[in-house]
């Protein structure tokens, strides 16, 4: 099964969303080419190639027929600044938020900025013209729509947004731009997030040049945390355009620079093999601009930077130029992910919007899908995403179907066709996050997996113990007779359940504290069909720093019952391995520790390898020689 890895053309984008010290989104007002100049440096003197910029929109279009040419200068100075340095930089038109607060030109007078045709044409009118200013000159990359329109303009209807983005497109392309252009709102929409927000992920890639992903998210587990952007990338990259990781960062305000240096390293790694090719850091500098907004309010945000106030760089900036070296060392424009046979199943609910269904079951499955995702990475699968709503891919040997209340009826049949095929499909049951319609959305339950369930309507089945135990009662890929997984029980009163069953043609391969089957698997064609009853996915997904935890020794045993090939594997929960592949057809193994200690480990590959150590929270790049 491929997994998208899709580059735009040229060096990889390395680099930071930009502001000078000297002013922060007010920089224009007061732009010093010297200071300028000199954060570049630093930049590039860790290895950093490009930054993103930003058009301040009040200041830039102070009347709505109007560009301030003093500041057009300016920028055109910046301009020069980055081509002097081998840099360069991704123009962003509309930015009217940043860093905590909202800023209109004048003239706006309150009208809405995709529905107001007046307001597009003015929009448009503005990206077209600083287009024809610049496009083309070396130290122009790519451009960006907007700073995070989502945040700006509002929630709108899908149709309404992607009118508003089609347009400006077609602006910038009417100005002469032939770099690459993306909207910069975040990739915040539903096919991501689970929440609709009118910024279709899909809609919106259909008509640009690349995927941007904003991530901030505050977590409860440090290695969900660590896996948490490298999961928003693969669901990004389900349509095929290159991911660029535009937006991610922490305040030392909030981590230590250790502790800041560690996010990094984590994020950049987990990112490129989740599928980014383009990292831009938020962001270059922090900022002794107390009493300005929005600093004044948001006080944190004086600190994002990968260099303090005198210039000098964070220990977080260092991995940024290790990370670019490593870059270099394997080419990343000649290598591909390795091929998976693995497929974590992305349900159409989380897309799709279909009636009379309640929108927490889109974001519940966020979360099922993340958790699942890192417990493969933990068992050294590279799983690839495959979505339900554009139909589910026919060629991995296993489908990871985790804590799933619904699919769609044709979904569940196209399941059985691949078990009968050949595949193994996992399917660990949910009743779902709440009330509505609680219990399991499937088309034939019973049939498929070779059960009779003994439900009662209306009513949960509560999980009551505290620790789950599902102990194996025969040899199980991996899994030998006689082991027992313990797992955490969570979740809300609705889904903290599992699902009574009777067995008919399947066999009981586990069982749970009480006796009852907890695993179950039935022989379907040349494959298998595998029921879990407890909804393992989700009760971890909910359980503050627990993992790595034991569902990964339940997908390790799967994925040898399917004949997965996994060309590197590592003995210790706390390492994960995958595979980038050069064109000329050398593997590099990239192992990735969670430990916060060092660690040795043998990497089980062919040929065989020797034992390395990794720092805390390490990484590891190695070329698989013959």
């Amino acid at each position: 099964m491929h997994r998208n890895f899709a580059k735009l053309p040229g060096a990889a984008w390395l680099g930071v969303n930009f502001w000078s010290r000297t002013g922060g989104p007010l920089m224009w007002r007061s732009y010093d080419p010297r200071v300028v100049r000199e954060e570049l440096d630093v930049l590039r003197e860790h290895g950093l190639n490009t930054t993103r910029s930003f058009y301040y929109w009040p200041d830039f279009m102070p009347e709505p027929d109007r560009i301030d040419e003093t500041l057009a200068g300016h920028y055109a100075d910046f301009l020069e600044a980055h081509a002097e340095r081998d840099m360069k930089t991704i123009p962003t038109f509309i930015v009217g938020h940043m860093s905590g607060a909202n800023w209109d030109p004048a003239w706006r007078e309150g009208r809405d900025l995709y529905a107001d045709v007046w307001m597009v044409d003015r929009q448009a009118w503005f990206a077209e013209e600083m287009t024809r200013r610049y496009t083309g000159h070396p130290a122009v990359a790519g451009w960006l729509i907007t700073n995070e329109m989502p945040i700006y303009g509002g929630k709108a209807p899908t149709e309404q947004v992607t009118a508003w983005a089609r347009l400006m497109v077609s602006a910038v392309r009417a100005g002469g731009a032939k770099e690459p252009v993306s909207i910069g709102d975040g990739a915040w929409g539903v096919e991501v997030t689970g929440e609709d927000n009118g910024f279709s992920v899909r809609d919106l890639a259909a008509i640009t040049d690349f995927v941007g992903p904003h991530v901030y998210r505050m977590e409860d587990d440090l290695v969900r945390q660590h896996y948490n952007t490298a999961f928003i990338c693969e669901l990004a990259g389900t349509y095929g355009r290159p991911v660029v990781l535009e937006e991610f960062g922490c305040s030392s305000d909030f981590v230590s620079d250790a502790n800041a240096a560690h996010y990094y390293r984590q994020v950049l790694h987990n990112s490129l093999l989740g599928g980014a090719t383009g990292w831009l850091g938020w962001n270059n500098t922090d900022f002794d601009l107390i009493d300005q907004p929005p600093y004044s309010h948001h006080p944190f945000e004086l600190h994002f930077g990968l260099t303090r106030v005198d210039g000098t760089p964070k220990p977080a900036l260092e991995e940024m130029r290790r990370f670019g070296r490593t870059l270099a060392e394997i080419d990343l424009a000649a290598c591909e992910r390795a091929e998976t046979d693995v497929a974590l199943v992305v349900p159409s609910v989380l897309d799709a919007g279909f009636p009379f269904t309640v929108g927490g079951d889109r974001t519940y499955a966020f979360g099922t899908l993340r958790q699942a995702y890192v417990s493969a990475r933990v068992a050294d699968l590279a799983v690839g995403l495959t979505r339900e709503t554009g139909g589910i891919a026919p060629d991995a040997r296993l489908y990871l179907v985790p804590s799933a209340k619904q699919l769609t009826g044709p979904g569940w049949r196209r399941l059985e066709e691949l078990a009968e095929g050949g595949a193994t499909v996992y399917v660990s049951y949910s009743a779902g996050p709440h009330g509505w319609q609680r219990g399991p959305w499937y088309s034939h339950m019973n049939a498929m997996f070779g059960v009779e369930h003994r439900l009662t309507y209306g009513l949960a089945d509560p999980i009551e113990d505290e620790l789950v135990q599902l102990t194996f009662t025969t040899d199980f890929g991996s899994l030998r007779s006689g082991t027992t997984l313990t797992v955490r029980a969570a979740g809300t009163a609705h889904s903290r359940s599992y699902l009574p069953v009777e067995p008919t043609t399947a066999e009981v391969v586990a069982t749970d504290g009480h006796g009852r089957p907890a695993v179950l698997r039935r022989r379907h064609g040349d494959g298998w069909i595998v029921l879990c009853t407890y909804p393992l996915e989700h009760m971890a997904a909910v359980t503050p720093r627990v993992n790595p935890e034991p569902t990964h020794r339940l997908y390790d045993a799967l994925a040898e019952i399917a004949g997965v090939r996994r060309p590197v594997t590592v003995a210790d929960p706390r390492v994960s391995a995958d595979v980038l592949v050069r064109a000329d057809g050398t593997r590099f193994a990239v192992l990735v520790s969670q430990a916060d200690v060092e660690v040795k480990v043998t990497p089980q590959a062919t040929p065989a390898q020797e034992e390395v150590a990794l720092e805390p929270y390490g990484v590891l790049v190695l070329e698989l020689r013959p």
